[in-house]
């Protein structure tokens, strides 16, 4: 099994109902394909950095999971067939995230405060 992380943007226009079962609709083709999902989140609306689609905003999901090598092909065919979903990445992990740690007092003072 191997860490991967995927992103989907999913059009603006379709109520947060119909994105949430967007999402849902994707995190059980990955299920179905042998994914054992760490973390899913639903980012919200933002705006993209360019227009795709013509399309300004969108909606944010975000996957990270484990699973054999054949998930990510098959969840990116399900990402190919929804009209819905404009845009998409999915990317391998070498090692697993780990989030990062506030600093404690000691490196404040070292940095002034600075990171």
């Amino acid at each position: 099994m191997e860490l991967y992380e995927s992103l989907f943007i999913i059009r603006p226009s379709i109520p947060d109902e119909d994105s949430n079962a967007l999402i849902d609709k994707m995190k059980g083709v990955a299920e179905r394909a042998g994914a054992q999902f760490i973390k899913h989140e639903n980012w919200g609306k933002k705006k993209l950095a360019y227009e795709v689609r013509r399309e300004r905003k969108g909606t944010y999901a975000y996957f990270y999971f484990k699973a054999p090598n054949n998930t990510v092909g098959e969840l990116e065919h399900a990402y190919r067939l929804e009209d819905n979903i404009i845009k998409f990445l999915t990317v391998h992990l070498e090692k697993e995230l780990v989030p990062r740690r506030p600093m404690d007092a000691s490196a404040e003072e070292m940095t002034g405060g600075r990171v």
